[in-house]
């Protein structure tokens, strides 16, 4: 008989107190990992990943760092105002022809 393992899932507010653990070296990388039951290597992957990005670090499933949402706006929006360009264009297009 296999045991399947659950993936763990541990809040934002979670790995940034066990980051800061380390960083502040309050204590050792390997003992907050064995104290809290959790793979040192993800201790490690959370640590890159915070001082990469600070506080915008771990956004969560399905959301974006801020700077990304940000990017991914302007595009949505570039892509709006191109649309609406195209628009006006074959409407001055119709108007200019009528009043000739």
């Amino acid at each position: 008989m296999s045991e399947t393992k659950t993936r763990k899932f541990y809040s934002k507010e979670f790995k940034v107190r066990t980051v800061k653990l380390v960083l502040e070296g309050q204590r050792p990388l390997t003992a907050v990992a064995r104290d809290l039951e959790i793979d040192p290597t993800s201790i490690r992957s959370w640590k890159r990943q915070y001082l990469k990005d600070q506080e915008d670090a771990f956004p969560g499933k399905g959301y974006l760092k801020p700077a990304d949402q940000e990017v991914r706006d302007l595009k949505k929006r570039i892509v709006d105002l191109e649309e609406e360009n195209e628009i006006l264009k074959k409407a001055m297009s119709i108007f200019s022809k009528q009043s000739k």
